[in-house]
């Protein structure tokens, strides 16, 4: 932990020189690595591996599955699998060698392109890992959930808030299923630590937080395409599938483009909110927010905040906003929380060091009675800023269970929490609170005005025509 004075100083960190805490903070890397190494080489007993299936078996999904190549992958389901094998290789075309333990794991695994049909029809499925486009997310997980599946499910855990409330009854009402969200920093090392200090009163209380980052990196605040014909490989029918949208296929939304189009993503709030948004939650323990207002740029098509009547068919999210949430319950008293995307960054609080500067990647503020809190996206690289900090900072003992490997750990601490060995980082008790908050910026986005929230019956209470936001019409064959 780096501690630093109003005049961006270093000081040292807990007692430690400042080569000590890099010292430390290497042996601690170094020995998370050597624990997943130890673990990937240690043979598993066939009993004990996890039969895993994949929604979603390139990019992401094979990202995630990399790390579970010791488990029996029996099945994969995707719309191309083409896109699929492009992500197992490297820039000459062959299998990367990083990639052939999950490339002869694939090829072992039943192959499907409806994931409901796989869900229907192989037995020995017990465990689904999903990582497609948003607006699958919250369909393929209640159909694995119903199966008695355990389930991890990438970030946003949902498209909006009925879904999420939907996929928190079904964990609820089936304690010993397993659930994961894939925000890998909240098993991060660094991020439990900022947990820590802020519960231990380290910058004293904290009533305002901003939160940044730079995406979105993908089209947004512009018009839709023309259709244009779909590779061969790609079922875009299934594709499309919830989406109650006659659209075309063209490559602005598929394969990686589709966050910044709204029948299919959830913008950069969805994208990065459940990394960075993360922490002040879990930290504060804040509550649902109770007034949620969004600023932008202009919609696609010259539409401003301004204009009387925004186009009745938006199609992408703006290139840029900045969200205000008011959380008017939460335990330490009322909290204020910014967000900021399209890489713009906050304004530069009092007593904030001169020659300090905000990550142009993302970042949270934390800005307390007594100090500062300053960290990287997934919790990384904290700072503290404020005179005396790292001698309350080493004060502050460790109270939050480590997770193995850290943040690289995150997928294993899903099949380890099967197995009853290690407790689950990030389950839909708690993620589905934080996915709903998420989501409610982008209804305060979609609506253009302040909205008032009543958490507790999951509706917005003056502006009736945004709760029309809270849910959404699916494709027939596809309802939640």
């Amino acid at each position: 932990m780096s501690v630093y004075d109003v005049n961006g100083r270093r000081l040292g960190p807990g007692g430690l020189t400042r080569r000590g805490a890099l010292a430390a903070g290497l042996a601690a890397s170094a020995m998370a690595r050597a624990a997943l190494a130890a673990e990937a080489k240690k043979p598993t007993a066939p009993s004990d591996r996890v039969n895993i299936a994949v929604i979603g078996a390139g990019g992401q999904g094979a990202s995630n599955m990399s790390k579970l190549t010791g488990q029996n992958i029996v099945a994969t389901a995707d719309v191309d699998y083409d896109h699929v094998l492009h992500a197992l290789v490297d820039k000459t075309g062959w299998i990367a060698p990083s990639k052939e333990p999950l490339k002869a794991a694939y090829d072992r695994a039943t192959r499907y392109t409806d994931y409901r049909k796989m869900l229907d029809s192989q037995k020995d499925i017990e465990a689904v890992l999903i990582a497609t486009p948003d607006h699958h997310h919250a369909v393929a997980a209640r159909w694995a959930m119903e199966r008695g599946h355990h389930v991890f499910v990438q970030k946003p855990l949902t498209y909006n808030i009925t879904e999420s409330r939907k996929l928190a009854a079904l964990a609820a009402a089936n304690p010993k299923m397993v659930t994961q969200m894939g925000n890998q920093g909240h098993s991060g090392d660094d991020g439990r630590r900022v947990v820590e200090l802020i519960r231990g009163g380290v910058i004293g209380p904290v009533r305002e937080v901003h939160v940044w980052t730079n995406r979105p990196v993908w089209p947004q605040g512009v018009n839709r395409p023309a259709a244009v014909g779909a590779p061969g490989s790609l079922d875009w029918q299934t594709w499309l599938g919830p989406a109650n949208v006659d659209w075309g296929y063209n490559p602005d939304y598929a394969a990686f483009n589709w966050r910044g189009w709204t029948p299919f993503g959830s913008g950069a709030l969805g994208d990065m909110g459940a990394h960075l948004i993360d922490f002040p939650f879990w930290s504060l323990e804040p509550g649902l927010p109770t007034k949620v207002e969004a600023r932008h740029s202009r919609w696609a098509g010259g539409a401003s905040l301004w204009d009387t009547k925004r186009p009745a068919n938006i199609t992408s999210y703006p290139l840029a906003s900045v969200t205000h949430y008011e959380f008017g319950q939460a335990k330490g008293g009322p909290l204020t929380m910014v967000w900021y995307d399209g890489g713009m960054l906050p304004p530069t609080p009092p007593g904030f060091p001169a020659n300090m500067s905000m990550s142009g990647d993302g970042g949270v503020l934390f800005i307390g009675a007594k100090g500062m809190l300053m960290h990287e996206t997934y919790g990384e690289k904290p700072v503290l800023i404020g005179a005396g900090l790292d001698a309350a900072a080493a004060k502050i003992p460790q109270s939050l269970p480590r997770i193995m490997g850290g943040m690289a750990g995150h997928e294993m601490n899903w099949v380890r929490a099967i197995r009853g060995t290690e407790k689950i980082s990030c389950p839909f008790e708690y993620a589905t609170r934080l996915n709903e908050t998420m989501n409610l910026g982008v209804v305060a986005l979609m609506t253009d005005q302040a909205i008032q929230y009543d958490g507790a019956a999951g509706r917005i209470t003056n502006v009736a025509s945004a709760n029309q936001y809270l849910s959404r019409e699916y494709r027939k064959g596809w309802e939640l």
